[in-house]
């Protein structure tokens, strides 16, 4: 833990670099890294800090590439190269140049197979911070990697990448999910209700001091994941199964809509979270460990399926995820949620509805599935219907009927999550 003599405040940097480090090295993602302790040894204002500055420095980390290869003759190792990012991102926020600068001088120090680089470090930053911020500022928006570029520009077009680039680089604001009337929880924290009925702000500070929070009168959950469970319109008493349940957002909805909720996730670990979230809230659901695929118990009423998918519409809130991943596990992807949905669809009364949704900006993992279930099952029909809900524009419906959110959607109010949402209905 951090204490009086950490004068250069290395203690969140050096967690922030290690942070840093496991994501562009390793291809490790903040929240697995978070979830396993990395910042438990920190006080509270330092495991903020260090949150802060990893995010901050993982989202901007195109625009530092550009601006330090004009005072780099070549590419120095991974571990300089985390630093002098981590430092530039330091400086072109208004820190104060000269102790952003030790700072990193003494990071650098610390790694032994490194601490040679110490005279470039602190020459480099010296010059990056005389020409801070003309020098920032002059750098383009950063474009996320080629891996993911290119299948989103071939689905999209370049100018609606370009846009949903400048959100992912403003970062997001807090969403909430209100327990009861949204426009109550909005004046309570100074908030925004969203069209879709979801409460917006913009500067929340330390999530867990807020207002309502220890009551369980709301839980944070971003305006598009909160969509599916409209678009599901669970009615109360009903028999809903929320597969891939974790971390249980969408279960709160539907626990607090009066549905009798079966909330399924293979984590047990994940679902520690579900059951602490209702145990704040005051909502009952049954919690159950097991997978998706061979889960058996069948008859819902309607069934949530919130498939795991390569999560490249949460880039906003998650820019470690183009860092850490290069899409070679998107097939295997792509073949799971295909047999989850026809899995699914056997646990479903007669007549029964589905809602099938990823947090993905990729087609294969949205309309592409829709249109081959259709082909896969004789009967099963897409519900356009239920698409006709408070704050969805008629033009994010695509043409086999499902609805397509993007992260340039509100982009002035602070973009959403780009999702895939369907509602599919069994033959009676």
């Amino acid at each position: 833990m951090s204490d009086g003599k950490d004068q250069l405040g290395l203690a969140p940097r050096d967690a922030a670099l290690k942070l840093i480090e496991q994501v562009t090295g390793s291809g490790k993602l903040l929240p697995e890294l978070i979830g396993a302790g990395a910042l438990d040894a920190l006080a509270p204002e330092d495991r903020a800090r260090a949150q802060r500055l990893a995010l901050s420095t993982l989202r901007g980390l195109d625009r530092a590439d550009r601006l330090l290869k004009k005072y780099l003759q070549k590419s120095p190792p991974l571990a300089v190269r985390n630093v002098l990012r981590l430092g530039v991102t330091e400086i072109a926020e208004g820190t104060a140049a000269h102790g952003v600068v030790n700072a990193m001088v003494g990071l650098i120090g610390r790694n032994k197979r490194a601490a040679n680089f110490k005279g470039l470090v602190n020459a480099v930053l010296r010059k990056v911070a005389a020409d801070m911020p003309q020098a920032w500022d002059s750098q383009p928006i950063p474009l996320l990697p080629g891996w993911l570029r290119s299948p989103l520009v071939a689905a999209w077009g370049r100018d609606a990448v370009k846009a949903m680039e400048a959100v992912h680089f403003a970062g997001a604001p807090l969403d909430l999910t209100a327990k009861g009337d949204p426009a109550e929880l909005a004046a309570m924290l100074g908030g925004t209700v969203l069209p879709t009925g979801s409460v917006r702000l913009a500067t929340p500070g330390q999530v867990t001091a807020l207002p309502g929070y220890a009551d369980g009168s709301w839980w944070v959950q971003d305006a598009a994941a909160a969509i599916p469970v409209r678009v599901l319109d669970p009615k109360a008493g009903e028999r809903i199964l929320d597969l891939c349940a974790a971390p249980g957002g969408k279960t709160l909805q539907l626990a607090a809509a009066g549905a009798n909720v079966t909330a399924l996730d293979v984590s047990e670990a994940r679902l520690a979270r579900v059951v602490s979230n209702l145990s704040r809230t005051g909502l009952t659901a049954e919690v159950v460990e097991g997978d998706a695929l061979t889960f058996e118990t069948g008859g819902f009423d309607a069934i949530l399926l919130d498939a795991p998918c390569s999560a490249t519409g949460t880039i906003r809130r998650h820019p470690d995820l183009p860092q850490a991943k290069d899409g070679s596990e998107f097939g295997a992807l792509i073949e799971q949620q295909a047999a989850m949905i026809d899995h699914a669809l056997t646990l479903l009364r007669p007549g029964g509805r589905m809602v099938f949704c990823t947090c993905s900006l990729l087609p294969d993992e949205g309309e592409v599935q829709i249109e081959e279930a259709l082909e896969r099952h004789p009967g099963l029909v897409v519900d356009r219907s239920a698409l006709d809900r408070p704050g969805l524009n008629p033009d994010w419906i695509t043409s086999e009927g499902g609805l397509r959110l993007r992260p340039d959607y509100w982009a002035e109010a602070g973009g959403m999550d780009g999702f895939y949402i369907a509602c599919l209905t069994k033959p009676a």
